[in-house]
């Protein structure tokens, strides 16, 4: 097993504990649309983070909260392959076999 397989199972595991609390709280789990919502709220926040780590955003920002957001919003994106059905590992290999050919 590679580290990206552990780290997939890992995100796995968590995003279903996370349905477990959905259900208990909400009486269901979130669906596809909610979980790309809240991957683009999450996304949203690397860009603020890291305006204000650059200098460029007013806000005293930590390394520590850019890096919390750059995790969470690569586990959002397993979880949301894994939810509509693609394998994230052969995505990210279709995209960089199909960027490195354009930009040879």
């Amino acid at each position: 097993m590679t580290n990206l397989d552990i780290i997939i199972e890992r995100s796995l595991a968590i995003r279903k504990r996370y349905h477990e609390l959905e259900l208990t709280h909400h009486g269901s789990e979130w669906t596809v649309e909610e979980d790309a919502l809240a991957f683009l709220t999450d996304a949203a926040l690397v860009g603020r983070h890291t305006m204000s780590q650059q200098h460029r955003w007013p806000k005293a920002n930590t390394d520590e909260e850019l890096e919390h957001k750059l995790g969470e919003s690569i586990w959002w994106l397993v979880v949301l392959a894994n939810r509509m059905g693609i394998d994230p590992k052969e995505a990210l290999d279709n995209f960089l076999t199909k960027t490195e050919n354009l930009v040879k």
